[in-house]
């Protein structure tokens, strides 16, 4: 494209005289082009010294495509290597690239986006090859320790981050440049680390000067370096061991804010990558950040008082940068809410200000209104900021203080009237104020007499809170204080507020501290609505959060509440969190554990507010711990690989054994498990250390069972119970596929064959998993010896009774009648008739009195996992979580459930103790 070509608007010549002279020196200049060069002379005297310095070679530039012109400068620049000639040439590619960028942004022919990267692409050839310059003769003469010519490419471990708009491809017309110098010292011995970090401090401080220095050919661009760690101390080059333990033990908001932007641009452009990942945890917070806006507030308070900017009702020397409604407050804006939730969602963490709005309401974050809005407003105050900074070449972001200066940026802006600019400035600067001060401002404390009434006893307990962990800092304190009539207030209206308070006080005791809590619960009311119905309904739930209070955030995310995905979606997801930590095991079996407790918590709260049936909140909790099996099987063989070799032979399948292949687990589940693999007795793996097959199918599975099970910083998955296996514990962890069939057809017992009645294939090999199933629909097709089957569960249910016996009617599981003994009957039921159903339903489906028992047994004991973690004991419950448990049972009263449970247990035992005699199950239903 020619340049020419793609003219859309031109500046009036404010100062006509200029603007005339400089084209008269132009006579190549002809139409939209002449007027444009004299239009911006006339209007800058910055871009007409330009323009008379640069002439020959603007000709060349604006008579083809300004991209290509950029291109080829910069191109000419990587050809020099003489740190003299470099500081010359450098100054001259400033000129010439600021000459372009005016003209093309004066002249639209590129957007806001296209300027302020053509000035980073500058900038980031700047810094490059000034470093370049000056280790250039250190490497020659073999003066870094370890290092030679070769290490150039490289730069010899030496990277610069570029950050603020620099970092985000957004850099002003007239910008300093904030760089962070590190050096990798894992390149260089400890003891030549002192050396390599004096001669680097020498290197950054003579390629800074080359760039910043004052000559009679100008500067190239002004660096600022004191945003790397603790600058009053620190040396203009920093180690990234060092700064990383800064950022890790000292490092504040503001910090993590700046890093948002943060871009490797200088240097060893790998080591930097490195770094930004290895203080990514610094950055980005795994929890929901909402007491980063009160940090970010303090930091928009600090720069008002300290720039002292007028208040909204004046324009004159504004500064749109820092005032009120400025381009700051916008960067703030969407800043401040990456860090919130960047954390858990990693498409949030982008350097772009205007890329981060969109992203942000493509996330719910904010509205697509908002976003849109701040995105013009942004872009229109960096327009103006680009035109009063082009004047003079001025780092300013001070509006015109008089007459003559309102009427010089009208006519850089295409515009006749200066008043037409002073209404769109206050209609934006309003409008900015007004949106972003609704998001920083804190709540004001709401008046003692709106506090709600509530009993001396809650008074008394909410007074001893300030004593708990979570409300020892002052900084909580205020926090609850400005939210304290509005969050009790919520509880008022809860059925019985005092047993919500106290089942509350249960939650918060258990908290290490509160202001990161306190923050969510007072940015986001609707979770104190769900704290109080949790509080008064389900206090186990309640118990499982003061340990688990991250799993908050998800409430937050958008889809919460939305309908059960499945368990392919859950697999899918999970691998999707998983694949990008691949090779940080820890990293992966830690995420799993955070992933897992917000679909727990989902289950739990869906199963609370009636979204889900008991029967549902069952074969949900299976769904996930299916997804978890399945993806940290992925993890294990990949790690274990990693050091013993692949699989060998055709590999191995997790097997899921009782109420996990029953698809019958509750909140508090363990899983039952199997493994099983295929290998050659005589088969070793290949890998760093070979082990036998059985050997190593061995450890892979006890590896698999720590990996699910063992405590790590962010809690637990599940307990395994790997005892239904071939011969129980005296049996080897992991059976091969040959031995386990003539196990299974020689040697088993009767409840080995029950077990298989419930069993699948969950994870692992699908061949062998396929296999499997096949097998197990084999078996459940032998001849069954009628009487010996009876005989073994009649065995079964008595020695269950006296090792376990019922504690009352509402020990649900246990004794006659109860749902284990359901169950057990269920199997025996599916092992006789060659019943393929894994699940209870349909191993009873010619069982109706069965199946009804049951299933009202089975609402009580799914109910009770969220209410307490033992015996259901209706006389401690709160009034919530008794309506909770009638609604879950269709019974109007606890003594009529009471009752009905009774008769359920008894009639259910009265049909197995009969069918256990010898009688067909469905000749049992008439049984009075």
């Amino acid at each position: 494209m020619k340049f020419a070509d793609h003219i859309t608007r031109l500046p009036h010549p404010f100062d006509s005289d200029r603007a005339e002279e400089t084209v008269a020196a132009m006579p190549w200049a002809q139409g939209d082009l002449a007027a444009l060069v004299a239009g911006a002379s006339g209007c800058s005297p910055y871009l007409a010294r330009l323009a008379e310095l640069e002439a020959d070679w603007l000709e060349t530039a604006l008579a083809g495509d300004p991209d290509a012109a950029l291109a080829d400068e910069l191109s000419r620049l990587e050809q020099l290597e003489s740190a003299k000639e470099l500081a010359l040439e450098l100054r001259r590619g400033k000129r010439r690239v600021a000459l372009l960028a005016g003209l093309a942004d004066l002249g639209g022919v590129w957007d806001l986006h296209q300027v302020t990267g053509a000035l980073t692409q500058l900038a980031d050839k700047a810094v490059d090859l000034a470093i370049a310059a000056q280790l250039r003769p250190l490497l020659s003469r073999g003066k870094l320790p370890g290092m030679d010519l070769a290490d150039l490419e490289s730069r010899a471990g030496l990277c610069v981050l570029a950050m603020g708009k620099m970092g985000a491809h957004e850099l002003n017309y007239s910008s300093d440049i904030d760089l962070i110098c590190l050096f990798d010292d894992r390149r260089f011995e400890d003891d030549d680390l002192g050396e390599a970090r004096a001669l680097f401090i020498k290197v950054i401080r003579k390629a800074m000067a080359m760039l910043s220095d004052m000559t009679a050919d100008g500067y190239v661009f002004r660096t600022d370096l004191r945003l790397r760690p603790d600058p009053s101390v620190t040396p203009v080059v920093v180690s990234m061991a060092a700064a990383a333990r800064y950022y890790e033990g000292l490092g504040r908001t503001w910090e993590r804010a700046a890093f948002i932007k943060a871009r490797p641009c200088a240097g060893d452009i790998e080591a930097g990558q490195r770094f930004l990942s290895e203080i990514r945890p610094f950055i980005w917070r795994r929890h929901l950040d909402f007491a980063t806006v009160e940090d970010a507030h303090e930091i928009r308070m600090k720069i008002r008082a300290h720039k002292v900017t007028p208040g909204l009702d004046g324009l004159n020397g504004r500064n749109l940068k820092l005032g009120q409604g400025g381009i700051r407050e916008i960067e703030f804006f969407a800043q401040t809410q990456q860090l919130i939730a960047g954390g858990r969602d990693p498409e949030l963490r982008l350097r772009g200000t205007c890329e981060a709005l969109a992203r942000l309401a493509q996330k719910d974050w904010i509205t697509a209104q908002v976003a849109q809005e701040l995105t013009q407003d942004y872009t229109r105050l960096r327009i103006y900021e680009h035109r009063m900074q082009m004047v003079q070449d001025a780092q300013t972001h001070a509006l015109p203080k008089s007459p003559e200066g309102w009427d010089r940026l009208a006519a850089m802006m295409a515009v006749s009237d200066p008043d037409a600019l002073r209404q769109e400035l206050d209609a934006i600067i309003t409008r900015v104020h007004a949106t972003v001060e609704g998001f920083f401002a804190p709540n004001e404390p709401a008046p003692e007499a709106a506090q709600p009434k509530l009993s001396d006893a809650s008074k008394d307990l909410i007074t001893r809170w300030y004593s708990y962990p979570a409300l020892r800092s002052e900084r909580a304190r205020a926090i609850f204080a400005r939210m304290k009539g509005d969050f009790l207030k919520r509880f008022e209206a809860a059925t019985d507020p005092d047993d919500a308070i106290r089942q509350f006080d249960g939650f918060l005791k258990g908290l290490p501290a509160g202001v990161q809590l306190l923050s969510l619960f007072e940015s986001n009311p609707m979770l104190v609505d769900l704290m109080v119905d949790i509080s008064s309904t389900a206090p186990a739930l309640a118990r499982y959060l003061s340990r688990n209070s991250g799993v908050l955030d998800a409430v937050i995310g958008g889809s919460f509440f939305a309908p059960w995905p499945g368990l392919e979606a859950l697999r899918a997801e999970l691998t999707d969190a998983l694949e990008p930590l691949a090779g940080d095991y820890e990293a992966q079996l830690d995420t799993a554990r955070r992933w897992m407790k917000d679909w727990h918590f989902r289950i739990g709260v869906h199963h609370l507010r009636g979204l889900v049936t008991g029967g549902e909140t069952a074969r949900h909790y299976t769904d996930l711990a299916e997804a978890v099996v399945a993806g940290i099987w992925g993890a294990v063989t990949a790690d274990f690989a990693s050091r013993h070799g692949a699989l060998p032979g055709r590999g191995a399948a997790v097997i899921a054994m009782g109420s996990l292949g029953a698809g019958t687990l509750s909140a508090s589940s363990d899983l039952d498990l199997i493994m099983i693999f295929d290998a050659p007795a005589d088969a070793m793996s290949e890998g760093r250390r070979p082990l036998p097959a059985k050997t190593y199918y061995a450890r892979l599975t006890k590896a698999l069972v720590t990996a699910l099970s063992a405590q790590t910083a962010e809690g637990t998955l599940y307990e395994v119970d790997m005892r239904l296996r071939p011969s129980g514990k005296q049996g080897p962890v992991a059976a091969g596929w040959s031995s386990y069939k003539a196990y299974q057809k020689d040697e088993a017992w009767t409840w080995e064959h029950l077990a298989l009645t419930r069993a699948r294939a969950i994870a692992g090999a699908p061949g062998l998993c396929a296999d499997f199933e096949s097998f197990r629909k084999e078996v459940l097709g032998w001849p069954q010896d009628r009487a010996k089957v009876l005989a073994d569960m009649q065995d079964m249910r008595t020695r269950l009774a006296e090792a376990k016996p019922k504690r009352g009617a509402w020990d649900v599981p246990r004794g006659p009648g109860g749902v284990q003994d359901i169950e057990l009957y269920a199997q025996t039921l599916a092992l006789l008739a060659g019943n393929l159903a894994t699940d209870p339903a349909g191993q009873l489906q010619d069982a109706a009195d069965l199946s009804a028992a049951h299933a009202l047994q089975g609402a009580v004991k799914q109910s009770s996992r969220l209410l307490n973690e033992g015996i259901l004991e209706p006389a401690h419950l709160g009034q919530g979580a008794k309506a909770f448990l009638l609604r879950e049972t269709g019974q109007d009263s606890l003594e009529a459930l009471e009752a009905a449970l009774d008769h359920a247990a008894s009639q259910a035992a009265q049909i197995i103790t009969a069918g256990l005699a010898g009688a067909r199950a469905e000749d049992l239903e008439q049984t009075p």
